[in-house]
């Protein structure tokens, strides 16, 4: 299964997987009007790949299948914060005894 892999000009770590090189005929107007100008990065056959970096091989089969396009939004951002203050409770908690 062959595809073209686009990048978002509006959204960073946005990427757009069609079945055919620059046929977004598939893809909502208001998500092509959110994702900007598609930048190609590649095209890829998804039947000599086992895995994908970012996001799940058989979930971009299907959508490619069954809706013509699939959209990869960038992982969630770590709160780095938030993790630090839990590691700090957990330390807190063990030297108590608790």
């Amino acid at each position: 299964m062959l595809c073209a892999v686009y990048k978002s000009t509006k959204k960073e770590q946005t990427y757009l997987f069609v079945k055919t090189r620059d046929d977004f005929s598939a893809v909502p107007d208001a998500l092509m009007s959110t994702f900007g100008s598609p930048i190609l990065v590649t095209l890829t056959n998804l039947a000599t790949k086992e895995k994908l970096a970012f996001a799940d091989i058989e979930k971009v089969k299907t959508n490619l299948t069954g809706q013509g396009f699939y959209l990869q939004l960038p992982p969630p951002k770590e709160d780095l914060l938030k993790a630090h203050k839990a590691q700090m409770v957990k330390l807190n908690h063990a030297n108590n005894g608790e």
